[in-house]
């Protein structure tokens, strides 16, 4: 960077490009290092602006990009606001079932809204984040509406490349895949396991592009899956991301149809199946981490 004058002011002057260089998202070599600005502090900046405590959010904590789920669990299940979501640009809503306590966000659209809200639900105190965001059918495997749990998106967005460096997927963990996979089954809960296609842009669907991911094997396309667990794995924070399939990219009549209440019920039902799993997987693992420390405890003495 260099500096100009002219007519008396001073211009900060760019040196030129390589036009020949990456692109800055695949330039990027620090995925490691910290950030400076932690969402953290900007939660600490907002509680005290908006004179907001300090205690946990709900440890289940569910992103609604479409909102649906948002609507029934206020009409529904008795949801209310947030006390203590400090959040600049959403709103929590927290209900409990079977005594588990639930917060959701609605309308967090797109993978780097999804990563801004999920980076501050793990800072307000969230223990599992699940993902349910509406998708397009690339590969024909039914007819929607239907359910698919997300084993890799492709990273075809630009969220995730800020957390990992570039691969072609950001996979979830496959021991949370696996407990999610049991807890839908033994619910009873019917529902697909694959890959999906992360867009940014979801207008530019070409026939191209839909194609080579068909033979990928890709099983159908959404907005938010690869940042998320780009950002779970770097951060190593648990996230589930499902995929609600309710269209065939408008391409025939009567398209975007989700279910009863706009698929609500049904995508409830898979958050508390898996919920119920990953919290009996979780004390599972407590119970043996005490079991070994007593055992370290009894051998010593």
């Amino acid at each position: 960077m260099s500096k100009r004058r002219h007519n008396g002011h001073t211009f900060l002057v760019p040196k030129p490009a390589d036009p020949d260089g990456l692109a800055p998202l695949l330039q990027r070599s620090d995925h490691a290092a910290p950030s400076i600005f932690r969402p953290e502090n900007m939660l600490r900046e907002a509680r005290r602006q908006k004179g907001i405590g300090a205690a946990p959010v709900a440890p289940i904590c569910v992103i609604d990009p479409d909102g649906d789920i948002v609507d029934h669990v206020r009409r529904h299940h008795g949801a209310q606001a947030s006390a203590h979501w400090a959040c600049y640009h959403t709103r929590m809503w927290e209900w409990t079932a079977g005594g588990i306590q639930y917060g959701i966000v609605g309308r967090a659209v797109g993978s780097s809204f999804a990563v801004l809200v999920a980076e501050q639900l793990f800072a307000s105190g969230c223990k599992l984040l699940l993902s349910v965001a509406s998708a397009g059918q690339i590969t024909d495997i039914g007819p929607p509406p239907y359910h698919i749990l997300i084993a890799r998106a492709l990273r075809d967005e630009g969220t995730s490349y800020h957390y990992l460096p570039p691969t072609m997927f950001a996979a979830a963990d496959p021991v949370l895949v696996s407990t999610a996979a049991e807890g839908l089954v033994r619910a009873g809960c019917s529902v697909h396991v694959g890959d999906t296609w992360t867009t940014d842009a979801p207008f530019r669907e070409t026939a191209h592009s839909i194609a080579a991911r068909r033979d990928a094997g890709i099983l159908a396309v959404e907005m938010e899956a690869a940042a998320l667990y780009a950002f779970g794995a770097a951060c190593r924070r648990p996230v589930i991301c499902l995929a609600h399939v309710s269209n065939r990219l408008g391409c025939v009549e009567n398209d975007f149809e989700k279910g009863h209440a706009n698929g609500a019920c049904s995508s409830i039902e898979l958050v508390t199946a898996i919920a119920k799993a990953w919290l009996s997987s979780e004390q599972m693992t407590d119970g043996a981490a005490k079991r070994r420390a007593a055992d370290r405890v009894s051998t010593a003495v």
